[in-house]
């Protein structure tokens, strides 16, 4: 049987492809992808010459199942994007769901993705973070959408548009509140732009130009609710500030001695 090869490609400088998916490239038997005339400009500047299948969002589900037939019959398939990784807020996903539902093998050829890239420059923590990808286009949507996110403690990844970064950047401070922001314009290519601060000053600087990654500061940490303890004897008070620390009351009466001693 086949393999599908899921490669990613660069995103705007082509020096940033990796030797291994361009060895790929050179040995599957056909590509899919987006647009096969931007992916064949691709292969032109490397010298590779290879056949290309449509693969997007109108036809994902149909050509899916065409092309994990050829990989049942023995062919190898590449998998590209426009940009980035495939599958990663691009077409992909469904290739992939059928080739595991029957048993095909599936290999990444990792490399470029903008939301990594964006995240390792934002100076706002990457131990822990949650990759939204396109908020809903209609408004209503898109705030239903960042309240559901309003709590998160992790950082927050989007990405946006030109044409819809103003009013994304606006609806991001009127739900999340003036957080620490990163917005990345056109990364790896010549016009790389990098605007960091609160949301109200970012706001100001981005131009609507070029493709962005917004990496947004998780929400701060709640303030714990003030104890009531008017009325309560030692026992209970101490029975209430244990459980409100989440501690063993045996262990909370040790402390207190020991502050003591």
């Amino acid at each position: 049987m086949g393999t599908l090869f899921v490669i990613a490609t660069p995103i705007g400088n082509l020096s940033d492809i990796g030797a291994r998916a361009l060895e790929t490239l050179r040995s599957v038997d056909l590509i899919a992808c987006e647009d096969t005339r931007h992916t064949g400009n691709l292969l032109n500047h490397f010298g590779i010459r290879k056949p290309l299948e449509s693969y997007h969002d109108f036809n994902e589900e149909a050509r899916a199942r065409e092309l994990v037939q050829k990989m049942a019959e023995g062919i190898n398939v590449g998998l590209v994007s426009d940009a980035g990784t495939p599958a990663i807020s691009d077409p992909g996903y469904r290739l992939v769901h059928f080739c595991r539902e029957q048993n095909l093998p599936v290999i990444a050829i990792p490399g470029p993705c903008a939301a990594i890239a964006a995240l390792s420059v934002s100076g706002i923590a990457s131990n822990e973070f949650f990759f939204v990808g396109f908020l809903p286009s209609k408004k209503t949507a898109r705030l239903e959408k960042l309240q559901s996110l309003r709590a998160f403690a992790c950082t927050l990844i989007f990405y946006e548009a030109p044409h819809r970064i103003a009013e994304t950047l606006e609806d991001l401070q009127g739900i999340l509140s003036d957080r620490k922001v990163c917005v990345s314009r056109e990364i790896t290519k010549i016009h790389e732009e990098h605007a960091y601060g609160l949301l109200s000053q970012v706001r100001t600087q981005v131009p609507a130009i070029g493709e962005f990654v917004i990496v947004v500061e998780g929400a701060p940490a709640a303030e714990p609710a003030p104890i009531d303890l008017t009325g309560l004897s030692r026992q209970q008070a101490l029975k209430a500030i244990a459980g409100h620390l989440g501690i063993p009351r045996r262990q909370l009466y040790d402390l207190l001695m020991k502050q003591d001693q």
